[in-house]
């Protein structure tokens, strides 16, 4: 039999299985809930675990924003081999011996990939050159030249270090690569080093998820069906939380989802913020210019 999607809208924050892409987690979960669209909000590497967070019907529309929001990781590394991919999928390049540092050394080491850095991502990553990922290219032997790029690393504390384990939090913007982050550290201490494992803790503004597992989502439905699953479905304004709001009166609203805009002289000069109609239901992201010009920039029909 031919299955029948619901069209369901929210937000899901999913705790991604290690050795699983981003997608492959998104396809199971949407099949489960029998959700028409979704769609994630920056993808995890498969060795990662931990919070992704999972956009269904209308709530894709805002998986934007949440790709540039901060994110914050416990990441494992191993010193004293590096690899091709940074991490430990790929196969060791090079094996060095590991001294034994202090905690000069290794905050010396940690310090210069804090604050706002210039980045090389890995080279299997992927970041697309010519319309294909570097990943196929470097799986196919290509020689990967992989452009630089300027990261947020917001935080990078050493939490454990024995031996040639060190475990880091790392709090950091859109775009950052742990795995960068792990291989430049162990280039600094001089001995090489690669990502181990990996978990993402939060993402703005979920700081404080309460995750669910794949296997906890197949229970759930087993026993208590679609309604079981839907309860845990966030709203869409829940993933606008760090937005302004703009509280709109009956006829406002109903002006914004004909798409006409209307004065707000009070409120000038705002990028972006969510309006909501007295219901407390979410209408529209819109824009508002200099003149207190109030605009739709994404409509929502939740």
């Amino acid at each position: 039999m031919k299955r029948t999607f619901r069209p369901i809208s929210g937000i899901l924050l999913l705790d991604k299985p290690p050795g699983m892409s981003s997608n492959q987690a998104l396809q199971k979960a949407r099949h489960l809930f029998e959700a028409e669209k979704a769609g994630h909000t920056g993808s995890l590497d498969p060795l990662a675990t931990g919070l992704l967070p999972l956009c269904f019907g209308e709530a894709t529309k805002v998986a934007g924003l949440l790709l540039g929001a901060r994110k914050a990781y416990r990441a494992e590394l191993e010193l004293g081999a590096t690899t091709t991919t940074d991490d430990a999928e790929g196969e060791v390049i090079e094996r060095r011996p590991v001294a034994v540092y202090d905690a000069a050394a290794l905050d010396a080491a940690l310090a210069p990939l804090r604050g706002r850095i210039v980045q090389v991502p890995p080279a299997y990553s992927a970041i697309k050159q010519g319309g294909v990922a570097l990943y196929k290219r470097a799986r196919r032997g290509e020689t990967v030249q992989v452009p630089p790029r300027t990261v947020d690393v917001q935080a990078l504390d050493l939490l454990e270090y024995a031996g040639a384990r060190v475990v880091l939090n790392v709090e950091c913007g859109s775009g950052t690569y742990v795995r960068s982050l792990a291989r430049d550290f162990g280039a600094a201490l001089g001995c090489g080093a690669h990502l181990t494992a990996l978990r993402r803790l939060w993402v703005e503004p979920f700081r404080e998820p309460a995750m669910h597992t794949l296997i906890e989502l197949a229970d759930i439905k087993a026993a208590e069906g679609l309604p079981g699953l839907d309860r845990l479905l966030l709203p869409l304004a829940a993933g606008l939380a760090a937005l302004p709001r703009l509280a709109l009166a009956p006829e406002q609203a109903q002006l914004l989802r004909q798409g006409r805009p209307f004065v707000q002289k009070e409120l000038k000069n705002l990028e972006i913020c969510c309006a909501f109609e007295p219901t407390g239901r979410l209408v529209a992201l819109v824009r508002i210019d200099a003149q207190g010009e109030v605009r739709v920039s994404r409509g929502f029909n939740d």
